[in-house]
């Protein structure tokens, strides 16, 4: 019988090491930009206007075009709490109220960060989050004032 208890436990740990290690905790979330782009700089409630449709352009007056992640990802998740201080629920209940009175739509939905990131990439008026280990030359982490 103890062995069964030792296996049963080895199993566990090594679940847990898994989840941990494909992304169910998420790693440092950050808004980035094409490294095309002009913007360098924007403070939290600048990303979450854009986000949440309240804002259609950067402070430089070029058109913001936000990508978002998946409903169900772990870094959409962390992004939203993380900039808007808004949780799922909310940022659907938010969403509703808009499309229903016709004053606009959501962000474009990717099925990833990797997605996220080359489209962004190849957009300098795209604006979107993605976790700090997926950058790469091609985007650039903007500065949060």
């Amino acid at each position: 019988m103890p062995r069964l208890k030792h296996i049963g436990l080895t199993v566990i740990g090594l679940a847990l090491k898994l989840s941990l290690a494909t992304g169910a905790v998420p790693a440092d979330v950050v808004a980035v930009v094409s490294a095309k782009s002009t913007v360098t700089a924007l403070s939290r409630n600048q990303i979450a206007d854009i986000f949440l449709g309240k804002a259609a352009r950067f402070p430089n007056g070029s058109p913001a075009v936000p990508i978002d992640q998946p409903e169900a990802s772990p870094v959409r998740e962390a992004f939203y709490t993380q900039f808007t201080g808004r949780s799922a629920a909310q940022l659907k209940a938010h969403w509703s109220k808009i499309i229903f009175t016709g004053r606009g739509n959501p962000p474009q939905v990717v099925s990833n960060g990797i997605e996220a990131r080359t489209l962004i990439a190849a957009n300098p008026q795209a604006i979107g989050y993605i976790e700090r280990a997926s950058v790469d030359g091609s985007v650039k982490v903007l500065s949060v004032r």
